[in-house]
């Protein structure tokens, strides 16, 4: 037993055992794990080093962002992008097969776009070079003889957008005393191979009261950005014309009677186009009475000498009345199917005994011939909406327009001479030749130049101003209206066709026309 007890005792003191070791071994210690980094490719510079690198390249993306932003604003908000010409327009009649319905959605957009600084606008800076376009307009300087027809902002929503496009006028209208729906739709049709409209709105208007708070709120938050009050700007404080609030530009706003007011009551007749005076010739520059459009039941029929006359010489008299320093110009608004000799020379019988200060020669046409071009055809469809009820604009209006202008200047400059002395007739008449022309002008677009002052051995002459629209769609045609008389190409259906870029398209090729007669 003794002996078994000495056995175990000597196999549990063997080192194989390390329960049982011997005390002089040092006991085992755990040591602390150390993470260890493996040898990588790239550099062991500090973190720190790279933070400059990495807000450099923030720094570079940001700014390309923002340079690409920026030369993207620029061509789309540039009256010369291509898509204003070749995408707009045809994208409008792709989405709105009812030519109204486009209307009102163009118009819209330009608005909303204008509000947040997004429009299209003609840009000065890059105004191509040439000759100058400015011309002188009820002693007035205008920037350029391009104006916009009433029809394109019938309630005066957007008339700073439009002065963006590049015109020197704009007319609003027409406006009517009180609210009126105008005619039953669809009211408005397209003739795309003949670049026309037809159109019987019948002067729908929201009425003279609300174009005239609009015009108001217009000048007053005018009045606001520069430090002024409403009533200084009106008097001409600010250094800009108070219709346009702009320099070199003028805003025309056109006037008519009610469809409900009876046609053969002439006295309620003149007291809708005076209560229109009164609620907007404060915040017009030029007011232009419409006796001509070919869809308001009797209107056309003001255009015969007496009732005009008296329809006229009313609207002047309250013209004279508004309240402010310079006093709104009077025009009125013929029709072109007004044409036969004793009509035209009644109606500038009535002109000068009114005191009317000039004529706007055209406005759509009833008529249906001659509107087609020689070896141009036309769908089925167009076929009939030729046939439409309303008044036709387009191209094919331009040869009428242009014959309207020659007639009339010859009248209305006729009626001038009767108190010159006839031994003065001759030079007066060349005078005025050489006042309406614009090829032959040394320096600038009214014939004389700027250095040199024209001299004159008879008394200075009232000459009556006048505007022309119908057809006129391109610089060639608008140089051609105003050598035969006239102060200011207007545009209306050329703009529906052509886009924002119309009227910058127009003045660059009136500039490289003149430089061809020049050179």
């Amino acid at each position: 037993m003794a002996s078994s007890h000495r056995i175990a005792r000597r196999l549990f003191r063997t080192p194989a055992n390390p329960l049982f070791t011997s005390s002089s071994r040092a006991p085992v210690r755990l040591q602390p794990r150390i993470a260890t980094r493996h040898a990588s490719s790239t550099s062991s510079t500090p973190s720190t080093d790279s933070l400059p690198i990495s807000r450099l390249r923030t720094f570079l993306y940001a700014t390309s962002i923002a340079v690409s932003g920026y030369v993207v604003f620029v061509y789309a908000t540039d009256t010369r992008a291509f898509v204003h010409r070749y995408v707009t327009p045809p994208l409008l009649r792709l989405l709105y097969p009812d030519a109204e319905e486009a209307h009102n959605a163009a118009v819209t957009s330009m608005k909303t776009l204008y509000s947040i600084g997004l429009h299209p606008r003609e840009r000065s800076s890059f105004a191509s070079p040439g000759p100058d376009l400015s011309v002188s307009v009820f002693g007035s300087p205008l920037a350029n003889p391009i104006g916009i027809s009433a029809g394109l902002d019938k309630h005066a929503d957007i008339p700073d957008a439009l002065f963006a496009l590049g015109a020197s006028v704009v007319e609003v209208g027409g406006c009517t005393p009180r609210p009126q729906d105008g005619n039953p739709k669809p009211r408005m049709f397209r003739m795309p191979s003949l670049d026309g409209l037809i159109n019987r709105y019948g002067l729908n208007s929201r009425g003279a009261d609300d174009m005239a708070r609009r015009l108001r709120d217009r000048v007053r938050r005018y009045a606001k950005s520069v430090g002024l009050d409403e009533e200084s700007v009106l008097n001409g404080e600010a250094g800009v014309p108070p219709g346009s609030l702009l320099p070199g530009r003028m805003l025309l706003v056109q006037i008519a009677k009610n469809k409900e007011t009876d046609e053969r009551d002439a006295e309620a007749i003149k007291q809708d186009y005076v209560y229109c005076v009164r609620r907007l010739a404060r915040y017009a520059d030029v007011l232009v009475v419409n006796v001509s459009s070919p869809n308001t039941p009797g209107l056309r029929d003001l255009q015969a000498a007496e009732p005009l006359t008296k329809l006229l010489g009313a609207v002047v008299d309250e013209a004279r009345r508004a309240d402010r320093k310079a006093k709104p110009k009077v025009m009125v608004k013929v029709s072109p199917d007004e044409d036969e000799d004793t009509q035209m020379e009644g109606i500038v019988q009535a002109v000068w005994a009114s005191g009317v200060d000039g004529v706007i020669v055209g406005n759509t046409t009833k008529r249906r011939t001659g509107l087609i071009p020689p070896r141009v055809s036309i769908t089925p469809k167009e076929q009939h909406t030729l046939m439409e009820t309303g008044g036709y604009s387009g191209p094919m209006m331009f040869d009428r327009t242009l014959d309207l202008v020659r007639r009339y200047r010859k009248m209305l400059d006729g009626q001038t001479l009767q108190s010159v002395p006839t031994n003065q007739t001759d030079k007066v008449v060349a005078d005025e030749a050489v006042d309406a022309s614009i090829m032959g002008i040394e320096g600038t677009i009214t014939g004389f130049s700027e250095n040199e002052p024209k001299q004159s051995t008879t008394e200075p002459l009232e000459q009556k101003v006048i505007f022309a629209t119908g057809g006129i769609s391109d610089g060639r045609r608008a140089l051609e209206i105003l050598n035969a008389g006239a102060s200011v190409a207007m545009v209306y259906t050329g703009l529906v066709y052509g886009g924002a870029g119309t009227v910058t398209r127009m003045k660059s090729e009136m500039r490289d026309e003149m430089a061809v007669k020049k050179a």
